[in-house]
């Protein structure tokens, strides 16, 4: 059974292991990079859980813009409380638990959270491998990133939700 729920600093270690586990260093958010979204973005940064244990987790501030800028992996500001973009930084999932619909299950929580706040669009970055996922959750291929993070060629990704 999956729980998801609102991150608490207490999480902190366990994300940053799923998150390392995920993601090459060069692409991984760091210890501070989470504790700093945990203070800042607490209201859109959501923990699954399964038997007491986080196996997954979801962030991204809401931005102005419709597209993810490598400056919103350092530079953080709280939510508007409507409205606007809501990004996606991060979601991971566990390699134990990958494959079980822990992935569809947050990305759908995320989405439901963001449409009853009025957010426009939920936008993210993903590598080519990920992009069908995505289009199966009903994200557009708007092609090619800006975004250098990490040295690897990202793709816009973005769901209308008005």
């Amino acid at each position: 059974m999956l729980k998801i729920r609102n991150v608490k600093m207490e999480d902190l270690a366990e994300l940053v292991v799923i998150e390392q586990l995920c993601f090459t260093k060069e692409e991984a958010a760091t210890k501070e990079a989470f504790e700093k979204r945990i203070q800042v973005i607490p209201d859109s940064f959501f923990v699954a859980e399964a038997t007491g244990e986080i196996v997954g987790l979801v962030n991204g501030p809401v931005i102005d813009k419709a597209y993810i800028t490598d400056d919103l992996f350092s530079d953080l500001n709280a939510n508007p409380a409507s409205g606007g973009h809501q990004s996606i930084l991060g979601l991971a999932v566990s390699p134990h638990f990958q494959k079980r619909g822990v992935a569809s299950a947050l990305l759908s929580y995320f989405e439901k959270e963001a449409m009853a706040k009025g957010r426009e669009t939920i936008t993210l970055t993903c590598k080519a491998d990920l992009i069908q996922f995505y289009e199966k959750h009903g994200y557009l291929n708007k092609g090619v990133s800006a975004s250098v993070h990490g040295g690897v060629i990202w793709y816009n990704m973005i769901k209308n939700l008005q």
